[in-house]
């Protein structure tokens, strides 16, 4: 990377989880002694490590009873922080953005703009209007305007707005917890 900018590698994001549940899982409610962990399965995402661990008891058992003991932390690829993402369990794949958002404050660029900017210069105000309007119905007339006016000249559109072009979450998504970090 260019700067002096920390990337946490994959070895230093396991060593990282490793250590926070060594501290951590001691201090737990449990019904008996604390679990070892196990870290079983490490999956590279752009923005820093999945990392998934379960009791090292269930790693050795050929058959699984009971509870499952075990789950996932993201370690961000920059500072080494350790998250937990609920939304990794769902099917939606949101969770990135989510991500960005929530903790670094960085908001995608929104899907509608590059496309409404191509047909302001190519079509013209009135064609990237309607076609802005069909892609985002819940945008009144006056915001489609203001929307595009916003983008013709290479900006991103104002979130006001842009949340207007985004499909409604049936539920809304659970908070990310940032767990510690970032490392120095």
């Amino acid at each position: 990377m260019v700067n002096d900018e920390i990337v946490i590698s994959r070895e230093r994001a396991v060593e990282l989880i490793e250590s926070f549940l060594a501290r951590e899982l001691p201090t737990w409610p449990w019904w008996g002694p604390a679990p070892t962990p196990d870290i079983h399965h490490v999956q590279e995402r752009a923005v820093g490590w999945l990392v998934f661990w379960r009791s090292a008891e269930q790693a050795r058992a050929r058959e699984v009873r009971g509870s499952f003991v075990g789950g996932h932390f993201l370690v961000d690829r920059h500072d080494g922080s350790i998250h937990y993402l609920p939304a990794v369990w769902s099917e939606d794949e949101g969770w990135e953005e989510q991500y960005l958002l929530e903790t670094k404050g960085i908001r995608p660029p929104d899907p509608l703009a590059r496309a409404v900017r191509a047909l302001v210069h190519s079509a013209g105000v009135v064609a990237a209007m309607s076609h802005l309007r069909r892609r985002a119905p819940r945008l009144s007339l006056r915001e489609a305007k203001a929307y595009v006016t916003a983008v013709q000249d290479g900006a991103e559109p104002p979130e006001e707005l842009a949340r207007l072009t985004r499909e409604e979450p049936k539920w809304p998504p659970l908070p990310i917890e940032t767990l510690a970090g970032p490392v120095q």
